[in-house]
């Protein structure tokens, strides 16, 4: 029996499959408020995570963010955002300076999460799921820039990113969203 086992600890290690699988609802984080943030209360729902950034060319992206919310919100839809100081200095403020921002010029109403990092050796959680293929089970990236997209299924699979020129209300996000 330890024979089979370690066969098939090293057939699953060679296949990329990790022993420690982690799916997307397992994953928790801080909202903007501080309060804990529990990735299974998205069940059956399509979720469009973005990284932001209140002082960047692409900035104006919250705008087309909020009324994609509004639009399909009651259609089993979410927005998560993650504010990220990590592309040239773009997101200084503190979580209460962005909350504000975010409200201030541009209504959101989505959920807005505390400030992270999507690289580098402080990599959150979420977002080490979101570009290492050996956590999600689909693909490999990396984050290039603030308002990248991921898109993750009714059923925590990760299905696509979309990067930060494309925007929010693209062909290729609201045909997803309307199962096309």
């Amino acid at each position: 029996m330890k024979k089979i086992s370690a066969i098939l600890f090293a057939l699953m290690v060679t296949l990329g499959v990790s022993v420690n699988a982690q799916t997307f609802y397992d994953l928790k984080a801080k909202t903007i408020d501080g309060k804990d943030f529990n990735f299974s209360e998205l069940k059956g729902k399509k979720v469009l995570i973005v990284n932001t950034a209140s002082k960047c060319g692409y900035t104006p992206q919250y705008e087309d963010l909020e009324k994609l919310y509004k639009e399909y919100k009651d259609k089993n839809f979410v927005i998560i955002g993650f504010p990220a100081n990590n592309f040239g200095h773009q997101e200084p403020g503190s979580n209460s300076d962005i909350k504000e921002f975010c409200q201030k010029n541009y209504g959101v109403s989505f959920q807005m999460m505390e400030k992270i990092d999507v690289k580098g050796d402080d990599m959150n959680a979420v977002y080490k799921w979101l570009t290492e293929k050996s956590l999600n089970g689909k693909m490999d990236s990396s984050v290039k820039w603030n308002f990248q997209k991921y898109m993750i299924d009714e059923n925590g699979n990760l299905v696509d990113v979309v990067y930060s020129n494309e925007k929010p209300t693209s062909d290729k996000i609201v045909n997803w969203i309307n199962g096309k």
